[in-house]
């Protein structure tokens, strides 16, 4: 997070990682599809011959709240090949939030735990919490043969601190419930650690809405309004 109380803007940046060809990518290009072109910032994407994706850096999606507050939004992804875990850890820094985007197949549970394992020695290499990080887990693939049952993830998310949410991002099925949840879990955060809300008079409502206003799509309803229509 970078807090520049002068100029009262507030930079944020988000990671999608995971497993090679799990469909981090797919998801970045689903989201970068529905953005506003006036507020997103350029694609860019670096292939090389051993994986689809060295880098790829959507956004800022940026906006100014009622309290003049700028808020700037940056999403990368990160290889998946286990030759390119430097570039992993280097893009790991600094980071605020993370979605760890795991293949549903039963087949490739073993590199989902292996790639998450990493992810968490990547960010204790950069002196960052595992467990003060916001972290959710998407399961994609949803549409494969021999995938983890819906049963099954249900009964992970009630045992696990991180979110789980099912997706087929081929399709745009769960890309953006994944990607708000990430920015609610975001948001708790930033109000836990900076008071964000106090500091800049800024709601969970307003930083949600915020990034939203720029998406072509209705805004999915997030944990803590789930929450709410239960009560």
């Amino acid at each position: 997070m970078q807090l520049d109380f002068a100029k009262r803007e507030l930079t944020l940046k988000l990671v999608y990682y995971g497993p090679s060809l799990s469909g981090k990518t797919t998801n970045l290009q689903v989201l970068y599809r529905l953005v506003d072109p006036s507020v997103r910032g350029r694609l860019t994407q670096l292939d090389t011959r051993d994986d689809r994706t060295l880098f790829f850096d959507l956004l800022p999606v940026h906006f100014t709240t009622r309290s003049g507050l700028t808020v700037k939004i940056k999403v990368f992804t990160v290889p998946g090949q286990v030759m390119h875990n430097s570039t992993r850890r280097v893009l790991l820094s600094g980071a605020d939030a993370i979605a760890f985007i795991a293949d549903s197949q039963v087949s490739l549970a073993g590199e989902n735990e292996e790639s998450f394992r990493g992810m968490i020695e990547n960010l204790r290499e950069n002196g960052i919490d595992p467990a003060a990080i916001p972290i959710v887990i998407q399961f994609n693939k949803r549409d494969v043969a021999d995938v983890r049952s819906d049963e099954e993830l249900d009964e992970l998310g009630k045992r696990s601190r991180e979110r789980i949410y099912k997706a087929i991002a081929v399709r745009g099925v769960g890309v953006l419930e994944t990607f708000n949840g990430l920015l609610d879990a975001l948001w708790e955060s930033l109000e836990s650690h900076v008071d964000i809300g106090a500091k800049f008079g800024l709601s969970r409502a307003e930083f949600l809405a915020g990034v939203f206003r720029h998406l072509n799509v209705q805004q999915p309803p997030t944990l803590a309004d789930t929450r709410k229509g239960a009560s």
